[in-house]
């Protein structure tokens, strides 16, 4: 069995679960276009309709606008970061139908604005991988551990951004929330990946940047949640968390060997 070190501290695992949107790959940098984009379509169709927003437009879906209506932050806890696209969907679809549009409408018109959306972020492909990753991956490669992303994206689309940024060799499992009945926090997507890798969750380690992958893991018997927060002040968030860390610098992958 291998060992993960986290700040000189030893526990030894056979795998890894990671999330991927704020564990992988930079959240605000794939999906901030995204969610102004879809947001901004939304409120000019409410235009249309003669209203607004119910709330501020930041509320929506739990994004920080700068005064060009740029998304420059997110809340870790909010729709956008821990929302499956369902999810989403129903949160922005809610907003038509308090505007008088019949339901069934307003859900087709924020799917047709999510397919606009994802259209621009195919285009510029901008899947950011964190720094210090790619080593990560490569140490636990080299000592035998088996790795699996668990997101609450598709898992079409999970694979798709893995191999935007060269990863996807280093992954035997990915599990969208498609491939699960209950998403985070449940513990079914840990469970599902345990089990396609042939691990008991009690050699696993899970790392996520929201409190919602550290219930799922805790949940699942997992052996340590790390939590992910690069910023510091999106740790308060992770209540759950084992450990905390700010960056993969922190984090190293050891082969051992017993006799």
């Amino acid at each position: 069995m291998s060992e993960l070190v986290v700040r000189g501290q030893r526990f030894p695992c056979r795998g890894i679960l990671l999330d991927k949107d704020g564990t992988l790959l930079d959240f605000i940098q794939l999906w901030g276009p995204w969610a102004r984009s879809i947001l901004d379509m939304l409120e000019q169709q409410l235009a249309v309709a003669g209203t607004e927003f119910t709330a501020e437009k930041g509320s929506i879906l739990g994004t920080i606008h700068d005064p060009e209506g740029r998304v420059i932050g997110y809340d870790p806890s909010g729709p956008l970061a821990m929302g499956t696209v369902d999810e989403s969907t129903g949160v922005l679809a809610w907003q038509l139908y308090t505007a008088g549009v019949p339901w069934n409408e307003a859900v087709r018109l924020v799917r047709d604005f999510n397919k606009m959306a994802m259209a621009d972020i195919r285009r510029h492909r901008a899947a950011k991988a964190f720094p210090g990753l790619r080593t990560l991956l490569e140490q636990s490669r080299r000592a035998g551990l088996k790795l699996a992303v668990v997101t609450s994206d598709s898992t079409e689309a999970a694979q798709e951004h893995l191999e935007w940024m060269g990863l996807t060799s280093y992954f035997d499992e990915v599990i969208g929330h498609d491939r699960v009945t209950y998403g985070k926090p449940d513990p079914e997507m840990a469970e599902k990946a345990c089990d396609l890798l042939g691990l008991s969750p009690a050699d696993v380690v899970v790392i996520g940047d929201s409190n919602g992958d550290m219930q799922m893991g805790k949940r699942a018997g997992v052996r340590l949640a790390i939590g992910f927060a690069p910023e510091q002040e999106r740790s308060g968030h992770l209540l759950d968390a084992d450990i905390i860390v700010r960056g993969y610098e922190e984090l190293e992958v050891r082969e051992t060997w017993t006799k």
